[in-house]
């Protein structure tokens, strides 16, 4: 059976190798489902890393339907990884109204051929899994990282089990709360591969800060936060006008 070790940073990474992690997915930004990692931190990855690796391209958090200046800075982020020699990459494209874009993700598999390509979660928001299932299988997709559609895994077990039955070309790999308690599981279930992070705080400050730079009000699923044109041009009027 594979492990796969979701990983958020180089630190991350390194436990994962040093643990004996058969493959990793490599990201940032976990408390917003994972980002794509900057260029400068993939090429020092692949300098220390030699656990066969699958990079999340996914631009920003919320959901997963992007601009078009969005989607072309994924298949540029696909063409890096692939200069970098990683294994594969992890991503995909939603429609707004929770079915799948297939023709984005086709592009995106397309752009990244000769890798291996896993569909991530935005898979536990479409409306009819069976069928976007086959549409991933059709497209070309390796592997689908989902929970069964739950919060956790194992609440998604009975939905695992039908997604993998269908026995199309997709690997199911169960990700989604999996630890050490419930991994024997989804290998009882007869799943071939299974997705973790592993994760545990540490703490690395003595001190609490003064300012905090995190913002709890900043996130969410069903909202995108962007900049406001007019906002901008409020303070600007008032910084050129005089006083």
């Amino acid at each position: 059976m594979i492990l796969e070790v979701c990983c958020n940073s180089l630190d991350s990474a390194l436990a994962a190798q040093r643990a004996g992690a058969h493959r990793i997915e490599f990201c940032t930004g976990l408390a917003l489902g994972g980002l794509t990692p900057s260029i400068g931190l993939l090429k020092e990855y692949v300098k220390l890393i030699s656990v066969p690796t699958r990079v999340l391209i996914r631009p920003r958090g919320g959901d997963f339907s992007y601009t078009s200046e969005e989607f072309k800075s994924m298949l540029e982020d696909i063409a890096q990884c692939k200069k970098l020699g990683f294994e594969g990459v992890v991503s995909g494209v939603l429609q707004p109204d929770g079915r799948l874009d297939s023709t984005r993700t086709a592009a995106l598999v397309a752009a990244a051929a000769g890798m291996k390509f896993t569909f991530h979660r935005a898979f536990d928001w479409v409306l009819d899994p069976k069928n976007t299932l086959l549409e991933l299988s059709k497209i070309g997709v390796h592997s689908l990282l989902t929970s069964g559609s739950a919060s956790k895994a194992e609440d998604g077990l009975d939905q695992l089990k039908a997604l993998k039955e269908m026995r199309t070309a997709v690997e199911i790999m169960p990700g989604g709360g999996l630890n050490a308690q419930n991994a024997l599981v989804f290998k009882k279930a007869g799943f071939k591969v299974i997705h973790m992070s592993g994760v545990a705080a540490e703490k690395v400050l003595d001190h609490s800060p003064n300012v905090s730079m995190h913002s709890v009000a900043l996130l969410s699923d069903t909202h995108r936060f962007t900049t406001q044109e007019d906002r901008v041009k409020d303070v600007l009027l008032l910084l050129e006008s005089p006083y």
